[in-house]
């Protein structure tokens, strides 16, 4: 079956950095759109990032742009996201998903999702 594990999340302080990963198996890797989403305490899940299989392209949300950086290893199946210059505001538990589509940033439009890692950033 197919397995998202998300890792490297932790405590930050405001101004700090983090890389998280998201180790998948169980799909063809080089088929999927993969994204990155975020859901903050008392908040609905939102888009942080997608990367497509379709060429490689990447997009942001406005709020992570020129922050956030994601990329994926082909050959360890392995998704990223670099992260620096965190705010408060970015503290939510990190998620990654996959998708066959392109370029979508719709939640529900992802078919398999990890069990997410934690970003607690401290002021």
């Amino acid at each position: 079956q197919v397995q998202l594990v998300e890792s490297g999340g932790g405590l930050v302080q405001a101004g700090g950095s983090l890389r998280l990963s998201c180790a998948a198996s169980g799909l063809t890797f080089g088929s999927y759109t993969m994204g990155w989403f975020r859901q903050a305490p008392g908040r609905e899940r939102e888009f942080v990032a997608l990367i497509n299989w379709s060429d490689g392209g990447a997009y942001y949300a406005h709020s992570v742009k020129g922050r956030f950086t994601i990329s994926r290893d082909y050959a360890k199946n392995t998704l990223y996201l670099q992260t620096k210059s965190l705010t408060p505001e970015d503290t939510a538990v990190y998620y990654c998903a996959g998708t066959r589509r392109i370029g979508t940033t719709i939640t529900a439009e992802y078919d398999y999702w990890g069990q997410g890692t934690q970003v607690p950033v401290s002021s």
